[in-house]
């Protein structure tokens, strides 16, 4: 039977299932609205580690070890790692794989990784290529802003626009069989850019790529937003999410009941995170942790998450290129 649906979109028939997922987040986070629902808060920013860097590969292996564990798996049960972060060359992944000694596939989709990691996990195991896969994202915010921005150490005002990265990593194990939600289908995304060049401006810049998908997802698999109980968005912000709402609005669409964005659920407003978090960490901790327990706990029974992705760099903001974005759909369901 044919799996794909549509233009964009998979229907998986074995629906693999996501049998545990774990996380870790830095202080600022575990002082924000989710900390109940994280497994490791650190004290500081670099953990004992020597650089911010040496401390999100830390992060990562962390939490892809904690998650085989609470599956009751050894590492050697895991037959891929899927993965990835922010920093050049994947480079914080890298290391953090560099001692777990399994077949690695390094994924880059900026903020949109652990959904990214999430919908090639399930094709491996939809086709029979593996029984047990584990994905993971990080991201630091010291380690982000030296490379994308300015070194924190430099104090640069922040603009009112600009989100925080999270500190912080979420890794899951997907297997063939097994105890958890289900991933039932997933939507590819397309490059979109609308000619934003700002990179503190990354909610605005993602917010079409998201309704992109969403609305791509709609047509290929029929089901209407309120099929799901609730649909999630990676790290837009609240500037990106009051943009979805909009765009979704000029459709026809009203989906604010069901309707919410990571990047405005993990800081405080007196954190001063500005328009919120943002970050592959974004997405990967609040679904490793509130979401995947919602749905455990039968709360919610469908979720849709969108993982967005951002994907400039230095050299392309430099040479004052626009901003590439892109977002990738998977559903979950108990």
């Amino acid at each position: 039977m044919k799996k794909k649906i549509g233009k964009q979109s998979i229907a998986f028939l074995k629906q693999p299932v996501v049998t545990s997922t774990a996380n870790i987040v830095g202080p600022m986070e575990g002082e924000g609205y989710l900390a109940e629902h994280f497994d490791r808060i650190m004290k500081d920013n670099l953990d004992g580690n020597q650089s911010w860097e040496q401390c999100e590969s830390s992060m990562m292996e962390w939490a892809i070890s904690q998650a085989v564990k609470k599956d009751n798996r050894q590492m050697a049960d895991i037959d891929y790692v899927l993965a990835g972060d922010l920093l050049n060359q994947l480079m914080s992944t890298h290391f953090a794989l560099r001692g777990l000694e399994r077949p690695f596939l390094g994924l880059y989709g900026a903020c949109s990784t652990l959904v990214e990691s999430l919908l090639l996990g399930a094709v491996l195991i939809d086709g029979e290529f593996g029984d047990t896969v584990a994905v993971a994202a990080s991201s630091h915010h010291d380690a982000s802003e030296r490379q994308y921005r300015f070194p924190t150490e430099l104090g640069v005002q922040r603009p009112p626009i600009a989100q925080w990265t999270v500190t912080g990593a979420g890794a899951a194990v997907i297997a063939a069989a097994g105890n958890g939600p289900r991933i039932t289908a997933a939507t590819v995304g397309k490059i979109n850019d609308l000619g934003i060049k700002d990179p503190n401006a990354m909610g605005a810049a993602m917010a079409p790529a998201a309704v992109d998908t969403l609305w791509q997802h709609i047509q290929d698999t029929k089901r209407q937003p309120a099929y799901y109980d609730m649909i999630f968005t990676g790290d837009l912000g609240s500037i990106g999410k009051t943009l979805v709402l909009e765009l979704f609005k000029e459709k026809g669409l009203d989906i604010k009941s069901n309707y919410e964005d990571c990047g405005c659920m993990i800081y405080r407003d007196e954190q001063d995170a500005h328009a919120g978090a943002s970050g592959c960490a974004s997405s990967a901790v609040v679904f490793s942790g509130y979401i995947y327990r919602q749905l455990l706990e039968r709360k919610w029974r469908r979720v849709l998450l969108i993982g967005t992705g951002s994907l400039h760099s230095t050299t392309s903001y430099q040479q004052k290129e626009s901003i590439p974005c892109i977002a990738h759909a998977v559903a979950l369901e108990m």
